[in-house]
């Protein structure tokens, strides 16, 4: 089959890994991929993210829902700041079975708070398959709620919510956005959808096409999908608040900005996301990078499709968070 070239710099990168990183995770070394991320994934600590007076950093921990227990929330905003800002609600990555909520946050306040006079809450939701579907999605819709309640006393503003995450994180943000529509929770401004996973059927051109040629293969997919899924797996009434790809109906939605690797098994699921919000009649951004693989721009940082790819997520936020305060003078004055 053929297959997009990968961009050279990226295939650089890509090839310094070894074979060890792209390991396919299986039902059998799931619990021990598991093990190995909770013990090297970096986990800075609320020191650590205050750099040196720079930030206000809070660790809270708030109700969940339906029974559920308690949701740790990251906040973390620039210090000395007065008055209300705009807020980026974070799901991490890590394919529902890996991640926390702690060590994507030094570079969400570098190229984000900071730049943009933002603050951030990076959600610590629980992983499969120890909690399947709804567990985590629950957790950060919880957190959202408390956070919308709460706005006086984070300093946020409410009418300013951006839900946004990358991989599985990107997934949880696009179901955040679906379930808010469709239970009428609090408002958001738009999601920032990071070469989300969407889709657990794996039935797209791309995920047969680009499977095991980067960093994620269609073993590790069924794996994390039956993870979070159990017994649903397979079936063909799994909601789309587990799986948004399911979703007939992407109407009423927030902006979106999508993007995402030509190179990629997610790459059909994402296009045809963006899709369905423009033929229901919404607004979406899509991004596609020529010869990108899942997560190119963690693994080669300095490559410059990766720095374009950090502009053009910057920028857009900055145009939604412009026009949001222009339509706010608008309606004041």
């Amino acid at each position: 089959m053929a297959v997009p070239p990968f961009d050279p710099e990226l295939s650089v990168a890509l090839e310094s890994l070894g074979n060890g990183p792209r390991e396919p995770v299986t039902p059998g070394n799931l619990a021990a991929r598991q093990k190995r991320d909770a013990a090297t994934r970096p986990r800075p600590t609320a020191d650590d993210l205050r750099a040196d007076g720079r930030f206000e950093v809070a660790e809270l921990s708030v109700p969940g829902l339906r029974d559920g227990p308690d949701v740790t929330l990251v906040s973390v905003r620039p210090a000395g700041r007065e008055g209300p800002l705009p807020l980026l609600y974070y799901m991490h990555g890590g394919a529902m079975i890996m991640g926390n909520a702690w060590s994507v946050l030094p570079r969400i306040l570098r190229e984000w708070v900071l730049p943009l006079d933002m603050a951030v809450i990076s959600v610590e939701y629980r992983l499969a398959p120890r909690t399947r579907y709804p567990g985590p999605l629950e957790d950060c819709y919880a957190g959202l709620l408390w956070a919308a309640g709460h706005a006086a006393e984070l300093g946020i503003d409410p009418d300013r919510v951006i839900v946004g995450g990358k991989s599985a994180g990107g997934g949880l943000a696009a179901a955040l956005a679906l379930l808010i529509r469709d239970r009428g929770g609090p408002g958001i401004l738009g999601q920032l959808l990071l070469c989300p996973m969407l889709d657990d059927r794996g039935h797209t051109f791309s995920s047969h096409q680009m499977s095991g040629l980067g960093m994620w293969d269609l073993i590790s997919s069924e794996t994390v999908w039956k993870a979070l899924l159990g017994d649903r797996y397979g079936r063909a009434d799994v909601p789309p608040y587990a799986a948004p790809a399911r979703d007939t109906d992407l109407s009423g939605l927030p902006p979106a900005f999508i993007d995402v690797g030509s190179a990629e098994m997610f790459r059909d699921e994402d296009v045809a996301y963006a899709n369905g919000i423009w033929q229901a009649g919404g607004q979406a951004e899509l991004h596609v990078w020529p010869g990108a693989y899942h997560g190119f721009d963690g693994m080669a940082p300095q490559a410059a499709i990766s720095k374009d790819a950090r502009h053009a997520r910057t920028r857009w936020l900055r145009r939604l968070l412009a026009h949001s305060r222009d339509t706010e003078q608008r309606l004041a004055g």
